[in-house]
């Protein structure tokens, strides 16, 4: 590696020029720096999808590098599609030791090395592609160090088509203090595609606050709404919302919106004494198979399934054969924890036993002893999502069926998920919350 000895060499020099006088000059070397090596551990694999492009691929951490003389050392996170980093691309660069790399910055990296997500194209939808660290003092100009190798083995989801009517995620989002803080605690709430063209829906919990609907995650695109009279405006103004669940449909094509109370949930003796022990069990919304799905921990006794937590419209099973019927018999449960989903599509429904994962901690139910844990659901396989958790300030930790058999922490505060790892701290507010087991990673993102 090259040695940085010329600067005082430089300063020599430059007096020189200016001055008949001669100064002893001073020389800074740096050294080589030791141990300096990627200190987070990597997935045996990363599944990668456009829907889920702006979450967190891999946090990359490291120990200083030290060039045994004071300076300011900048890092550089580098990509590599051949392995050996004569093709590296700079992927992001810092002063500080972590660098956090999307599920978007994976996704372009693979698709530069060929893969592709269409299951009809003979190119491959897995492979790997490298990653190094690269060091260097000051401004650059000098020595410079590099880290071990990473190699990251990838998947891009491939495009099965979604639900029934090919839904998919499109390019449009929620952004807020109504939702995401604007933009400062998660990515963008997501609006799905339509039999429609330029017609989107999400379904979203939002807080008291304001929304606007913006493109790709940014500014470039958005639109808000002047006098609130239902109207797309192009860089509009913001508009303002209450607490609540709603399906929002924006009609680009149109140039109007919509944002109408919709929300389906569990109720019954078998869950919420029909409603007099709290709010329903929410659903979420699953665009790969265009159904609404909830995992919740069930009593002996019955359940029905109703909209916007009354009973102006609600189903049950007359006949106890998986049929929803509106206004239909209670279903009989039976204690355990479970996994539902609803078909509208197919006016279905299905109650499987299912591990339930939740958070737990003296941040949410003091470690149990104050009522159950918050409960998340499976909405896609081993990816879990839950929403809006209250925490308090203090420490939780992640846990199936409000059980210790089982847990997950995060040893490091890193965003990975450690079995029996450490307490993770939290501060008091409003969370989204999302865990996910197969890539071992989780997010708290605090909205309020």
């Amino acid at each position: 590696m090259k040695k940085l000895s010329i600067l005082g060499l430089f300063i020599f020099a430059l007096i020189s020029f200016n001055s008949c006088e001669t100064e002893d000059d001073v020389v800074f070397t740096t050294q080589d720096p030791e141990g300096f090596v990627f200190t987070n551990s990597t997935s045996d694999s990363y599944i990668l999808s456009q829907g889920t492009s702006s979450n967190l691929g891999e946090r990359f951490t490291w120990g200083s590098a030290d060039f045994g003389t004071p300076t300011n050392i900048t890092y550089e996170l580098q990509s590599s599609i051949s392995g050996d980093f004569m093709d590296a691309n700079v992927v992001s660069s810092t002063t500080s030791n972590e660098i956090a790399m999307s599920i978007g910055q994976m996704m372009s990296i693979a698709t530069e090395a060929g893969l592709d997500a269409d299951p009809d194209s003979p190119a491959p939808n897995t492979g790997s592609f490298s990653v190094r660290l690269r060091a260097f003092p000051g401004d650059g100009n000098g020595a410079d160090a590099y880290s071990n190798t990473l190699v990251l083995n990838v998947e891009l989801l491939e495009n099965t088509g979604g639900g029934g009517s090919g839904i998919m995620p499109s390019s449009w989002g929620v952004v807020g203090s109504g939702y995401n803080d604007w933009g400062n605690a998660g990515a963008d709430g997501v609006f799905y595609t339509t039999d429609q063209a330029d017609v989107y829906v999400a379904y979203v919990t939002l807080i008291d606050g304001a929304i606007k609907f913006r493109e790709n995650n940014a500014w470039d695109n958005n639109y808000g709404d002047d006098g609130a009279d239902d109207t797309l405006d192009a860089g509009g103004a913001d508009i303002n919302v209450t607490a609540g669940t709603y399906k929002i449909t924006l009609d680009i094509a149109g140039g109007v919106y919509s944002i109408d109370d919709y929300s389906w949930g569990v109720v019954g003796s078998g869950y919420n004494d029909w409603g007099g022990a709290g709010p329903d069990a929410k659903f979420y919304y699953d665009y790969t198979t265009d159904t609404f799905k909830v995992g919740v921990q069930l009593l002996d006794g019955e359940i029905k399934f109703r909209m916007n937590n009354e009973w102006v419209t609600d189903f049950g099973d007359t006949g106890a054969d998986g049929t929803l019927d509106a206004g239909g018999d209670n279903i009989a449960v039976t204690a355990g924890y479970y996994d539902i989903t609803l078909d509208f599509n197919n006016n279905a429904y299905t109650i499987e036993s299912s591990n339930v994962w939740g958070v737990v901690g003296s941040g949410y139910n003091d470690w149990g002893g104050g009522g159950p844990d918050f409960a998340l659901t499976q909405v896609q396989p081993d990816v879990y999502y839950g929403d809006i958790a209250t925490l308090i300030d203090g420490e939780i930790k992640f846990r199936p069926n409000n059980d210790w058999a089982t847990d997950f922490g995060d040893t490091g505060a890193d965003g990975t998920l450690d079995a029996g790892g450490d307490n993770i701290a939290v501060t008091a507010g409003l969370y989204r919350v999302k865990l996910d087991v197969a890539n071992g990673t989780y997010e708290l993102n605090k909205i309020q």
